[in-house]
């Protein structure tokens, strides 16, 4: 099967099958993905399999758009044979979930005979995408499909057995979620620290077998001698968290490479703030800070070092009295750092000189930091002696005023007549309170869609725009879901993401189409050496 690439931003593309049925479609995506990620050229960064595609993201300064399609066409090429064992998973359930006897009844059957038939058929992992682990396994029987409920629960427990249309799953932890609930197992899906992080991947067969009561899952072995180890000596605690204020967590460069485990890249949401603080400490532009959002925490330092503040305004006091921002401040045992709430922007960024040592918390998405946490100094407590090496120079992000934003056209951008596509460009949007890592709801008119307002899953990055049924966009950000059902109608072209890190509830946003070239130029022009996708 010939494959079709659209560029969906500028280190963003989308493979497709065309002329491939959809269970095709997605065998052979998961396939690509599987060879790509086995011997990644130069520059490749993640391919993540969705329903009926694939959605590759690289670095366009390491790796052009004619050498990725020159490896694409190589992999595609490669006999699949040689892909390794697809494995099998039995899992136990127990069956009696929520909405077991409502539909049941509806399908006409006894609770007893749907478990059963739903135990009886054999499952393949067609992607992983919604949350960290969550598999969504193809060969539910048809007449046991379900649409998804029209509202949504606000918590699902963790192991939950659930029917979302042609597919059934296993929620890997406690999240909102709007499947029928027919079961509950006690299988981990989903660890952090182990490696990989979830338990089933694309291409796996999965059995479920119906208990009475099912045992506890022992915790998998993390095996990555970074994650499952403890912080080395040479890391010494550098401050104490007070008060965490509402939003506080380590963020650095994204981490790529685990999309197709449903893990989102993350990383700073405003890197070049992030930058601007490592700069003014002799740090490297993506090493680990701190990201503050909406107000900030009280902090205590516990060693001589060097620390910087970027980004929004939080009113920050040192010792009681106003700390400047964007320069480097020396501080000594015993010192407090206190941030109020947000002034200007949406987020605020410190550094320490040698970066903090992330521990177990390098994974997206980072927990928030609670009263009482230690972090760590990657090189001691030592205060640098010399100016810092590099200086960034790119423009800070606005704190103020209406932000515009460059975008591609999306893959979706057909399914909206061209009248829709000029009121999504022509509107000035608002950022709703309802907006965090995850994604940025906007508020303003709603846009209208061709059929359904939902596509076949399908991999997004930070910087997606969706437009679901409502009509009114949301912007993905660097928490957001690795794929998404909604159609995208654009994304954020890289050199304009910081914006979207400084964009706090209330803010105006508009909207400029722009080609790949130019966001490619953008790109270039911009000075940011962290990868964007």
């Amino acid at each position: 099967m010939q494959p079709a690439l659209r560029d969906v931003r500028d280190g963003v593309v989308l493979v497709t099958h065309p002329m491939a049925s959809d269970d095709e479609a997605n065998s052979a995506a998961v396939a690509l993905g599987r060879r790509l990620r086995a011997s990644p050229p130069r520059g490749l960064l993640d391919a993540i399999p969705g329903a009926i595609s694939l959605l590759i993201t690289f670095d366009p300064a390491l790796l052009s758009r004619a050498r990725l399609g020159e490896a694409i066409d190589s992999a595609t090429a490669r006999d699949p044979s040689g892909d390794g064992p697809r494995r099998l998973f039995r899992i136990p359930v127990v069956y009696g979930g929520a909405d077991l006897p409502e539909i049941s009844r509806r399908f006409g059957m006894s609770p007893e005979e749907f478990a059963r038939r739903h135990a009886a058929a054999e499952y393949r992992v067609a992607f992983l995408g919604f949350a960290p682990g969550f598999a969504y396994l193809a060969g539910l029987p048809a007449d046991l499909r379900a649409a998804r409920l029209a509202s949504p629960r606000t918590r699902v427990p963790a192991g939950s057995v659930g029917i979302g249309g042609e597919y059934t799953g296993i929620y890997p932890s406690d999240s909102p979620g709007g499947w029928n609930l027919v079961g509950r197992s006690t299988v981990r899906l989903f660890e952090p620290d182990a490696e990989p992080p979830a338990l089933l991947a694309a291409g796996d067969r999965v059995r479920f077998e119906a208990v009475e009561r099912a045992e506890p899952s022992r915790a998998r072995a993390a095996t990555s001698a970074a994650l499952a180890s403890a912080l080395s000596p040479g890391h010494i605690p550098v401050l104490r968290v007070l008060a965490p204020g509402l939003s506080t967590t380590l963020q650095g460069s994204p981490v790529h490479g685990l999309g197709s485990f449903g893990v989102p890249a993350g990383g700073a949401m405003d890197r070049d703030s992030l930058a601007r603080a490592n700069a003014a400490v002799g740090n490297a532009p993506g090493d680990p800070g701190l990201e503050m959002a909406g107000s900030g925490p009280e902090l205590e330092f516990l060693a001589r070092c060097e620390v910087s503040l970027a980004g929004a305004d939080l009113g920050a006091e040192w010792n009681g009295v106003a700390a400047p921002h964007g320069a480097a401040l020396r501080v000594a045992p015993g010192d407090r750092l206190s941030l109020g709430r947000q002034r200007r922007g949406a987020r605020c960024y410190l550094a320490v000189s040698g970066g903090f040592a992330t521990g177990g918390r390098g994974r997206s998405p980072a927990p928030r930091l609670g009263a009482g946490d230690l972090l760590h100094s990657r090189s001691g407590s030592r205060a640098r002696e010399t100016s810092p090496a590099a200086i960034w120079t790119r423009t800070a992000p606005p704190l103020e005023g209406e932000r515009r934003l460059r975008v591609v056209l999306g893959p979706e951008a057909g399914r909206f007549e061209a009248a829709e596509i000029e009121r999504f460009l022509a509107a000035r949007w608002t950022v709703s309170p309802e907006s965090e890592r995850r994604g940025l709801r906007l508020e303003g008119p709603p846009l209208a869609q061709r059929g359904d307002p939902e596509i076949p899953p399908s991999g997004t990055v930070f910087g997606s725009i969706q437009v679901p049924g409502s009509g009114l966009p949301i912007v993905l950000g660097p928490d957001g879901p690795v794929t998404g059902g909604y159609p995208r109608i654009a994304t954020v072209i890289g050199a304009d993401l910081a914006l979207l890190g400084q964009a706090p509830s209330g803010s105006a946003l508009r909207f400029a189409a722009v080609s790949l070239l130019e966001a490619l130029a953008a790109r270039r022009e911009s000075g940011c050496t962290m990868s964007l996708p």
